[in-house]
């Protein structure tokens, strides 16, 4: 394995000296428990645990976290498990996107207080992955990442139920009188079954495979669900990997290269992944120092292929990707399309790692000669309403919406939204463009998943059940329909979009890429001009710095003064 000389671990500096200082350490560890020959010379594992009663897709890291422990102390380390936020996506409010920079800055300033020689990273509902990433990466210090896996197929009288998308579905019969309460409660009972994250191509999904697909994972792992056996097993051996790489590397910033992001970015047009994917993968490149944009974004989805007929995009769950062959099978699949040379966790290639998976059901995995679509699941926008850039995930919207000019529909904020959206009174029709406004980073705060405007219910009894939707929100990844994202910049950044007004021309053109507001240039800016400053509710604390120091949607909505790669000092052991 090398040189495994103690005095090249970074806990060497707390425990090895023989100072005032570390016998300090050496007598605490002895408080706990510890003898000599459990801790002197062993690389301290720091696993990262997001376990919490309140985010049930990780209710099962209490037994995960033991096995990754077992691992660890089968290759000779130590393990220590660290507490961190869970950044739960379902009960955290107003939205977890808000808190996803506190768990990176929580996990990055844990790694670098305390003597820890590896990180291993235990997350997989939504923002915990990219926050724990984005720290490990400003960490400096190996990490690797153990995904949380997805949960089993929802069912309810035999039907197979997604998470969040067959919500979205049905919540709309039941708006409009064709759901009963009974059915309603008995869907609530029947989508959510067990411990792990949503089972549909969501943001989980989605950037856990990109974590694997960066090298940050053990091959195969982000497929796996949460409560099969092979699980477990992986947790063990990330434990192990985690020994092994305390020693040897590699470190994230040789993980976290340009090359790899173009792969992440790749395979999730392949997968049809989550619109979120972009702000996070562009924040982590902002912590890693690599150069990713927007355009880069639409340039390699108009090349790749969508492969994974996964919901919303397609038909199948996660439990049927892993059957198909996962994660592994999609890559090989892609083949030439990806960056092969790029390492990974476990010292190989991710070529090597890929090398002969099979592809077991091509109906859940496509050929590339019989690909879903020809293009990405997510493009780019660009015009007069988003200068800075807008999202779209197309293949979760009505191919004819997607060339689109309608009257547009604006609400000010959500509470204008629920107040309104319902009244019989309200001025729309089926062609008409929904538009919510100061929904983003700082309008919001947080810009949470709002984007999925619903449906107005007059329009939803009569058969309606997509629209032209646009905001400066995000929307959940599980979620479909024609919705524009992202648009930048935000409306209480002063962005274009502050200057729509009801009954104003709006214009999707998604084949040219553009998102155009109808209305004279002098008018938009007489309009810019004479809005009033969105006034913050927020004079203290953590929602305060986030407001004042968040970055737009473009560069990913980190924190300003935690972009780039520059090394922070270790601490001062005195």
């Amino acid at each position: 394995m090398g040189n495994q000389d103690p005095t090249r671990l970074r806990s060497y500096r707390w425990y090895g000296p023989d100072s005032l200082r570390a016998f300090g350490h050496r007598s605490r560890a002895r408080q706990s428990g510890l003898g000599e020959s459990d801790f002197a010379g062993k690389p301290v594992v720091g696993i990262l645990n997001t376990w919490t009663d309140l985010n049930s897709c990780h209710l099962h890291f209490k037994t995960t976290v033991e096995a990754i422990k077992r691992g660890v102390l089968q290759e000779g380390g130590l393990p220590m498990e660290i507490p961190v936020m869970s950044c739960g996506e379902t009960l955290t409010k107003p939205t977890s996107m808000l808190y996803r920079n506190f768990l990176a800055m929580e996990a990055e300033e844990m790694i670098r207080a305390n003597p820890v020689d590896v990180a291993v990273l235990l997350g997989g509902c939504d923002k915990s992955t990219p926050a724990l990433l984005m720290g490990a990466i400003s960490a400096g210090v190996a990490a690797i990442y153990v995904p949380s896996g997805p949960m089993i197929k929802g069912n309810w009288n035999g039907q197979v139920l997604g998470s969040g998308s067959d919500v979205w579905k049905y919540w709309d019969e039941r708006r409009a009188g064709n759901l009963s309460e009974e059915e309603w409660r008995e869907i609530e009972g029947g989508i959510a079954r067990s411990p792990g994250h949503c089972m549909t191509m969501g943001t989980a999904a989605t950037m856990t495979a990109m974590a694997e697909t960066m090298g940050f994972s053990l091959p195969g792992s982000s497929s796996v669900p949460a409560m099969d056996a092979n699980h477990v097993r992986l947790a063990a051996e990330a434990g192990r990997q985690a020994v092994r790489n305390a020693w040897q590397g590699p470190r994230p910033n040789e993980l976290a290269t340009r090359k790899a992001f173009e792969n992440a970015v790749a395979v999730d047009m392949a997968l049809g992944g989550s619109t979120n994917a972009i702000v996070h993968l562009l924040a982590m490149a902002g912590r890693s120092g690599v150069d990713l944009n927007l355009d880069d974004f639409d340039v390699i989805s108009r090349r790749i292929p969508l492969l994974a007929n996964l919901r919303p995009s397609g038909e199948f769950l996660m439990d049927d990707f892993y059957a198909a062959g996962g994660l592994c099978a999609l890559l090989n699949q892609m083949g030439d399309l990806l960056h092969l040379d790029v390492p990974t966790i476990n010292g190989n290639t991710l070529g090597e790692n890929i090398e002969d998976r099979q592809v077991f059901n091509d109906q859940v995995i496509r050929n590339r000669d019989h690909p879903l679509a020809e293009n990405g699941g997510t493009a780019v926008l660009r015009g007069n309403l988003a200068p800075d850039g807008a999202v779209i995930k197309h293949s979760a919207a009505t191919p004819d919406l997607l060339q689109h000019t309608g009257p547009a529909v604006v609400f000010e904020d959500y509470n204008d939204l629920a107040e309104r959206i319902d009244d019989p009174d309200l001025e729309v029709c089926a062609e008409s463009v929904l538009v919510l406004r100061n929904a983003g980073p700082i309008g919001a705060p947080g810009m949470p998943e709002w984007g999925m405007l619903p449906i107005p219910k007059k329009l939803l009894k009569k058969g309606v059940r997509d629209m032209v939707r646009i905001s400066d929100a995000r929307m959940s990844g599980t979620s479909y329909g024609t919705c524009v994202l992202h648009v930048t910049p935000e409306s209480a950044a002063g962005g274009p979009l502050a200057a729509v007004r009801s009954g104003d021309a709006i214009t999707l053109d998604f084949s040219g890429r553009r998102l155009q507001l109808d209305v004279d240039e002098t008018e938009i800016s007489r309009r810019l001009s004479a809005r009033q400053e969105l006034d913050s509710h927020y004079a203290r604390g953590y929602t305060k710095l986030y407001i004042e120091h968040v970055t737009q949607a473009d560069r990913g909505c980190d924190f300003d003064f935690l972009e780039g790669s520059a090394a922070t000092p270790e601490p001062e052991i005195h």
